[in-house]
């Protein structure tokens, strides 16, 4: 990934196509866990190889950049969940076919002590998880599995005992999207955990489009990108905090699938005039299982975003930078951001 983002910035004339001379011009932070640090350092090595380009991260703890500032109120977010999940067993029935999926890949057909659909105690491990079917939260994180098995590149034989296809894991991938968009997306929930990041790349922004630094801003005046190692959970909360949404062909709706991305760019015309552009950039889960090389010739999907609070949208999808100023300022909650 950090190869076509190379090639990609470079052909755009934001980098120079080879060297390191722009390695001073990028930020990388990272969440503190061990994988989010080894997808900093890979980027930033793919990136610009050889540069050395740094990674911040916490020393330890949680990064409340990636985790968010203070907790959502418990009444809210069970009653923002329960508002658009509306009866549980509707949901259920739902995404039947999905369930079964899973349970002839856990059970090849045979009989188990507990199934998914069973109920089973304690609380979502999410802000308003208490309110969520628990057999849809418990598929989630065992379609997760099965992703990670697939993009592994693990051999067929061995895919969810060999009872895992390409088509069953689309399937009950749905699942998964399912359990994120409520937890993850419902407004409320989205604002209690990402107000703080979409503040600091709000700040960051605003700090690249001035020239001076901005209280929050993340990187140095004069950088030309920051690189953020989250989590789909965060992609998700900015998904749900700015009515994004997007369709990578193959997947569900506004699922998140490894190495997605969403990116904010800053743009100028030549009078002067800024606006934003927001795209989502995802490799196929084939891409990624067979380690493709990545090229302008060979990409990852890269989705245009609207951004449905923009007062004032230009016809190709930015937004002016004062309509979009305004958009973001309407999206964060202040009681959940911290910018010192």
């Amino acid at each position: 990934m950090g190869a076509y983002y190379r090639a990609w910035l470079s052909k755009a004339d934001l980098f120079g196509a080879t060297g390191c001379r722009d390695a001073a011009r990028i930020y990388i932070r990272a969440d503190a866990g061990q994988r989010t640090r080894e997808t900093g350092g890979a980027f930033a090595e793919s990136l610009l190889p050889g540069c050395k380009i740094p990674v911040a991260m916490e020393a330890a703890g949680k990064d409340q950049l990636f985790g968010g500032v203070g907790k959502a109120d418990p009444e809210l977010a069970g009653k923002a969940v329960r508002e658009r999940l509306g009866p549980p067993a509707a949901v259920l029935t739902k995404y039947a076919p999905a369930f079964d999926s899973l349970t002839s890949i856990l059970t090849g057909g045979g009989t188990a002590h507990r199934t998914v659909m069973d109920a089973a105690p304690g609380e979502g491990g999410e802000g308003g998880g208490a309110d969520v079917p628990r057999p849809l939260a418990t598929a989630s994180t065992l379609s997760e599995v099965f992703l990670l098995e697939y993009t592994e590149g693990m051999q067929e034989s061995a895919l969810g005992w060999g009872r895992l296809t390409k088509e069953k894991l689309l399937q009950i991938l749905e699942l998964h999207t399912a359990y994120a968009d409520l937890v993850r997306r419902t407004p409320y929930l989205a604002r209690s955990r990402g107000s703080n990041l979409l503040a600091h790349i709000l700040a960051s922004l605003e700090q690249a489009k001035s020239g001076k630094p901005v209280p929050g801003a993340l990187g140095q005046v004069g950088s030309a990108l920051a690189l953020l190692a989250g989590h789909d959970t965060n992609l998700s909360n900015l998904s749900g905090m700015l009515d994004l949404s997007w369709k990578v062909p193959g997947l569900a709706p506004d699922d998140t699938p490894p190495e997605s991305a969403v990116i904010f760019s800053l743009w100028r015309e030549g009078d002067g005039g800024w606006f934003v552009k927001l795209d989502f950039v995802a490799p196929s889960l084939d891409q990624i299982r067979r380690l493709e090389s990545l090229t302008l010739d060979s990409p990852p999907t890269r989705v245009p975003l609207a951004i449905p609070a923009c007062s004032s949208p230009r016809a190709d999808g930015g937004c002016p930078w004062p309509a979009f100023r305004a958009a973001m300022q309407r999206a964060i909650d202040p009681q959940f951001t911290d910018l010192r």
